[in-house]
């Protein structure tokens, strides 16, 4: 029976545990999308984890529009993450970089131009930009011949993921963003190859996995898909008629692993939709990590029972830079400071002083 503090190999990738550090959006990157030093040191504390999956990474400029947040399409962002991914080498850990883009979840004052998605619409809510709190923006349809482009962006970015020394990468196709647009019928409303019929909402996703799979390895390869439930104003009103075909896809592909950030009725945003974990197994047979919502003894027993191979932790980690000696020892975690996640380009409040247990 295994347990969290087992090993397990993500394909070539071999993690001393199966806690993973989810990937946290943290704005600590210039404007640029580059990378800072004191990057390093908080990877660094959270080495720990038997994977690391970075914070969301742009792929291209259209593609982030987050403030400070970090890219990896050209040379300099590329150098930036280099020395980062070696301290955590250093630490005896591994990692991973998240290829990101934000789709409609952009803003023109981020990005220099108006958002893309797979329709015209617009994200509900508001977004951090360098002008302040802003409405989102409606998102314009990408045309044909635009699409490829982004495909070659994703595979641009996992070949500098490589250079900058990561072990991998994981496209994120979850929590709102460009591909997760596409695959739920809430957002995509095409009515050319890209939209319509499950098949063709999920034809984005397998050109840009099998792109990137050709570029550095289908073994190196992870990807993140969040199945059921409203984020950030994208569902499905069928999620297993799209997510088992592409669950069936990536596998086909032969990626190395599969993480689904699944919600709950307790979770935020909450949501009735039943979890589509148990039935998606049942397709993919390489290594599956689940998140949401995991604690001591829910984490132990989904690996145990053989739910999941291994968890993935979110916010636990931000104030818990222990977080895998706290697991073991069933030390309690701390608190998270939500005032200050985003506390600034170079500001160490609440991002490198929580706390060591004693």
């Amino acid at each position: 029976m295994p347990t969290l503090f087992d090993p397990i190999d993500y394909g070539p990738i071999h993690a001393a545990n199966r806690i993973v550090m989810a990937p946290l959006t943290r704005a600590k990157a210039t404007r640029e999308g580059v990378p800072t030093a004191i990057m390093a040191e908080y990877y660094a504390q959270r080495a720990t984890a038997g994977l690391i999956i970075s914070e969301a990474t742009g792929i291209s400029r259209q593609g982030l529009g987050w403030v400070n947040a970090p890219g990896i399409w050209n040379d300099e962002q590329v150098e930036g993450w280099k020395p980062i991914v070696k301290t955590v080498h250093d630490k005896g850990g591994k990692i991973v970089c998240q290829l990101w883009h934000m789709g409609r979840m952009a803003h023109s004052v981020n990005t220099g131009e108006q958002p893309v998605a797979p329709s015209p619409s617009t994200a509900p809510g508001h977004i951090r930009t360098y002008d302040g709190l802003r409405d989102y923006e409606e998102a314009r349809a990408l045309r044909l011949d635009e699409i490829p482009g982004i495909i070659a962006a994703y595979a641009t970015a996992a070949r500098n993921a490589i250079k900058a020394g990561f072990d991998g990468i994981q496209i994120h196709g979850a929590n709102g963003y460009l591909l997760h647009e596409f695959l739920s019928d809430g957002t995509n409303h095409r009515t050319d190859q890209y939209g319509g019929s499950p098949e063709n909402r999920i034809r984005l996703l397998s050109e840009v996995v099998e792109a990137v799979c050709q570029a550095i390895g289908a073994e190196r390869v992870g990807v993140r898909l969040s199945p059921n439930g409203m984020i950030q104003g994208t569902m499905d009103s069928r999620p297993e008629a799209v997510y088992v075909p592409a669950v069936q896809m990536l596998q086909n592909l032969g990626i190395a692993w599969l993480e689904l950030r699944e919600l709950t009725q307790t979770s935020e945003p909450p949501t009735d939709q039943l979890r589509l974990s148990p039935e998606l197994r049942m397709f993919f047979h390489h290594t599956m990590v689940l998140n949401q919502d995991y604690r001591h003894g829910n984490a132990e027993d989904a690996v145990a029972s053989g739910m999941a191979d291994a968890i993935s932790f979110g916010r636990p980690f931000i104030s818990n830079p222990d977080l895998v000696r706290r697991l073991k020892e069933n030390i309690p975690f701390q608190p998270v400071d939500t005032a200050t996640l985003y506390s600034g380009e170079q500001n160490i409040q609440g991002y490198l002083d929580y706390p060591f247990a004693p």
